[in-house]
């Protein structure tokens, strides 16, 4: 497994209410469901469609509570997708093996990668094309995600298999257009009804291409 050293697979916290005094546990729990129940009313109905009274309904909780973990509904679906895609970007250094051949490792990066957004589709389509039309957090949000997505790129190319002359580790521009290409690939798969695993090989392919001898 790839150990980043000193690496932080967070994306942060993102700014919302203060909850009022409860037991961290009882705390944790209700926001533990609240995220839950967002999660379910954005893939039963998308996140546009979705109302507080949805998650709360979900979550089999009050409003009162909502209100006392997070601002609105926007903020809980922030912080969804920010836990979300912290959980992503370990997934995938966990997947990938060091000491492997460079191809292997590249493959083993975009198998994770790609599982992971298959897991949830439904959340996966909303946090690519739902998140830019929100506001300032949620541009935050993706900002900081893109950052950790291009760093992650970086490390996994930065281990002695990814030294030899031969190679060209992505610049950040470079790995920048790796995370958009297969931002925009996964998505328009998800909404032409496809099977995102599909998009395995051409995914690896590119990355070779980019990233391998010349």
């Amino acid at each position: 497994m790839w150990s980043p050293a000193g690496a932080d697979t967070t994306l942060g916290t993102v700014t919302r209410a203060e909850p009022a005094s409860h037991p961290a546990a009882a705390e944790s729990g209700f926001r533990r469901r609240l995220l839950d129940g967002m999660a379910e009313a954005v893939r039963r109905q998308g996140y546009r469609e979705t109302t507080v009274a949805d998650v709360v309904r979900e979550a089999r909780t009050s409003r009162r509570t909502f209100y006392e973990h997070f601002s609105g509904k926007q903020d809980c679906f922030i912080e969804l997708l920010a836990e979300r895609n912290s959980d992503t970007i370990r997934q995938i250094y966990q997947a990938v093996d060091p000491s492997a051949p460079w191809r292997t490792q590249v493959r083993q990066a975009i198998e994770a990668w790609i599982a992971a957004s298959q897991h949830d589709p439904s959340i996966t389509l909303a946090w690519i094309r739902d998140i830019p039309a929100l506001g300032d957090n949620a541009r935050e949000l993706h900002r900081t995600t893109g950052e950790a997505f291009v760093a992650l790129i970086r490390n996994l190319t930065a281990t002695p298999q990814f030294q030899s002359a031969e190679l060209h580790p992505p610049s950040r521009a470079m790995a920048t257009i790796l995370y958009g290409g297969y931002r925009e690939l996964i998505a328009s798969t998800v909404e032409a009804g496809g099977d995102i695993s599909e998009i395995v090989d051409v995914a690896v392919e590119t990355a070779i291409a980019l990233i391998g001898p010349r």
